[in-house]
């Protein structure tokens, strides 16, 4: 079992360095030196729709659904195909607008109404809490199953005091970093320019955990992918994971989720937040249009 020093060592360590990732990107475009500024930056960021629920989420969906988590990644490679048409328009109308939120557009679309940008607000609101703690939750679920580490067993669901729960902590942290560099700035039109960088470097290192992870389970527990796939069609509850027959809802529930994922990709708060408010050039998007659905 791993100890909780070491654990914790190593989670504060990491916050550390996207810490001095934020504060570095805050100082660069302090003296109008931008590190975000690049194509390859921007698509980066855009994995922020790669939340701790893509590794327990989708793992876990594809492990009972088969080719039921395959929509959550379908549709916002068809969305990439549309950004030049669709996102790059959305771009200009919040540059000349001064547009900084969701709700912001919408109400721009109907006479600048406070009254519709109120509504939409709330009821961001009340649709991200619930997946805030989610979040929270993932990451304390990961906290438990290290400790347990190498045993391989579910995350106890006890209750614990506040001051006892690793998600209490976590949120702590998570707020101090949102005030220092996402609305510490008195001009709510200005980037956040160091909270994009710490975001970029996290989707590279996302990457690069996971293409480790599938490496390893490949070519280490198996003999390559034809060898994967060869002893998982011999296990008929596998096989049967692998067949369109097995989504709930068939090809129209299949569809239908392919299609809340793209939506989802442009207009949840965080993916608008980095594909639109925080686009510098809208050339990037060109190269975002390949590089994105090749990252997913």
């Amino acid at each position: 079992m791993l100890s909780d020093s070491i654990i914790i060592g190593s989670a504060l360590s990491y916050m550390g360095v996207l810490f001095a990732i934020a504060y570095y990107g805050d100082h660069r475009a302090d003296i109008g030196r931008s590190i975000i500024a690049n194509p390859y930056i921007y698509t980066l960021s855009l994995a922020i729709y790669c939340t701790a629920w893509t590794f327990y989420g989708s793992v876990g969906l594809a492990a009972t659904g088969g080719v039921d988590f395959l929509p959550v990644y379908l549709g916002p490679t068809l969305m990439a195909v549309l950004f030049w048409f669709v996102l790059r328009r959305i771009v200009r109308i919040t540059k000349i607008h001064r547009i900084t939120s969701i709700a912001d557009f919408v109400a721009s679309r109907y006479g600048k109404s406070g009254l519709l940008a109120g509504m939409v607000t709330v009821i961001v609101v009340l649709g991200i809490l619930p997946y805030i703690s989610i979040q929270l939750k993932a990451i304390a679920t990961s906290f438990s199953l290290l400790r347990r580490y190498p045993m391989v067993s579910m995350a106890e669901t006890a209750q614990h005091p506040v001051w006892s729960d690793t998600t209490f902590y976590v949120a702590l942290v998570l707020i101090v970093f949102a005030i220092l560099f996402g609305t510490r700035h008195i001009d709510n039109t200005e980037r956040h320019e160091g909270m994009v960088a710490a975001v970029a470097f996290e989707s590279l290192f996302k990457l690069v955990a996971f293409v480790t992870v599938g490496i390893a389970v490949t070519f280490g527990m198996f003999g390559g992918p034809a060898d994967l796939f060869e002893q998982a069609a011999t296990k008929p509850e596998l096989a049967a994971l692998m067949r369109f027959e097995a989504v709930p809802g068939g090809y129209g529930g299949w569809l239908s989720l392919t299609f809340l994922a793209m939506m989802a990709f442009l207009f949840l708060p965080r993916q608008f937040q980095v594909l639109v408010v925080e686009n510098v050039n809208e050339t990037h998007i060109r190269k975002a249009i390949w590089l994105f659905p090749l990252y997913l």
